[in-house]
């Protein structure tokens, strides 16, 4: 049986690799600071992102510098990536080496005429934007609202969800509007109980006429050589009894999708910031599902799939356990395999976070739902004033990922690698 490991590690050097300009640096490039990370546990072919604060290091403009990985007497150009925050990150990707510690060079060389090419890119297409790479799509979030089928209540219309998510080898791993629940919506992050002016409203069970999510505005994309995302406002929309709809919470969606370093695995970091939207507390109620959720593909069944957490459960007994990763994989058409990872991080509310995981019985032929759900075991109150996070990361592969591989890429996105770094001309290093 064949590992991500193997599957990525034969591979590790196509797709990123093909973005790093071997060779001489410019003669007339000037080190401004060294870089070290050291990357304590197995890659699985994993490129690790990588960031530190650029405007600690220098003011120079982003066009005048470049950042070099240092091997023995090679030197590799490697892409970069400024971040605004407002204050300026330096993001890049780090590939597996045949030592555990890296070495980069933040060098000053004569500005670029353009920016360097967009590894990762955002589309908007058709109403949905479509994050890719190498021209391959890897996800797609829907603004404008999708509508179920004729004939079914138009209830159920939904925008602000992905769905597709693709394996990198171009298979569906999500559903929307399955007959047996045409509310659920690829991957989603409503809540169901919800405590909100004296009414209790569900922005999760549709055809209730409870509440509902609504895309409001794009806020942000970015497209890059390291990576490539957006950022949305959406609207929990509640109905209340008799009155006028009002809008309960505000969330901004982030994505993130890090340039792949091979053809069959690709991470996708996922943020939600919830704040209320007037000066009405909103009480998330304790209930058995909510939050985070995925309907995988139809293709899945009890027979094809598998569920494996951090926990060491399975299918049959992960429901109501807690995690700190969730994985599910199975049969994607004829001789391939694949699935998605899903990381928690441990600033999450409730963490490590309770799951709610259908049985292998469910429709009677073990269709698959996962649901990392905060709120499954107790209230989460959300007053006014306050921004509250949850951050998750997705590692989406063709193959097979084993226990050790997913717990070493959530330690790779709980603790990610401190970048210890030393400004030339100065003493003594600093870690970041």
């Amino acid at each position: 049986m064949a590992s991500l490991l193997l599957l990525w590690g034969r591979r590790c050097l196509g797709g990123l690799a093909l973005l790093l300009a071997a060779g001489p640096t410019r003669a007339a490039a000037q080190r401004l600071a060294t870089l070290t990370v050291t990357l304590a546990r197995p890659t699985g072919g994993l490129a690790i992102p990588l960031s530190t604060s650029l405007d600690a290091l220098t003011l120079l403009p982003d066009s005048a510098l470049q950042l070099v990985e240092v091997r023995g007497g090679a030197r590799t150009v490697v892409p970069l990536q400024v971040e605004r925050r407002p204050e300026r990150v330096l993001h890049w990707l780090a590939l597996a080496g045949p030592a555990p510690t890296h070495t980069y060079e933040l060098r000053q060389v004569p500005a670029r005429p353009r920016p360097a090419p967009a590894a990762v890119q955002v589309a908007d297409e058709q109403g949905g934007l479509v994050l890719q790479a190498g021209g391959r799509p890897l996800l797609r979030y829907n603004y404008r609202p999708v509508y179920p089928p004729p004939g079914i209540d138009t209830a159920y219309k939904r925008s602000g969800f992905i769905h597709p998510l693709w394996s990198p080898h171009g298979q569906e791993l999500t559903r929307i509007q399955a007959p047996d629940h045409y509310h659920h919506y690829g991957l989603w992050a409503p809540w169901t109980h919800v405590l909100f002016e004296g009414d209790t409203v569900d922005f999760w069970n549709l055809a209730d006429r409870k509440g509902t999510v609504r895309f409001a505005g794009v806020l942000a994309t970015s497209a890059g050589p390291v990576y490539g995302g957006y950022q949305v406002l959406q609207a929990h929309v509640a109905f209340p009894r008799g009155r006028p709809e009002k809008t309960a919470l505000r969330e901004v969606q982030a994505v993130r999708v890090y340039h792949p370093a091979g053809p069959d695995a690709y991470l996708a970091d996922l943020s939600i910031e919830l704040s209320c939207a007037s000066a009405s507390p909103v009480r998330l109620l304790a209930y058995r599902y909510g939050g985070l959720g995925w309907r995988a593909t139809a293709a899945w069944n009890q027979a094809n799939s598998e569920v494996l957490t951090s926990a060491g459960k399975t299918r049959h007994d992960a429901d109501g356990t807690t995690a700190r990763w969730c994985l599910v994989q199975g049969q994607l058409g004829a001789g391939d395999y694949g699935g998605v990872l899903l990381l928690a991080f441990p600033t999450n509310y409730n963490y490590p976070e309770p799951l709610r995981i259908w049985p292998d019985n469910m429709n009677g032929r073990g269709d698959v739902f996962a649901n990392f759900s905060p709120t499954k075991t107790k209230d989460w109150l959300l007053l006014p004033g306050q921004t509250y996070a949850l951050r998750y990361r997705l590692l989406v592969y063709n193959g097979r990922c084993t226990a050790q591989q997913a717990e070493n890429a959530w330690q790779y996105f709980a603790h990610p690698p401190a970048v210890v770094v030393r400004v030339a001309g100065q003493r003594g290093a600093a870690t970041f």
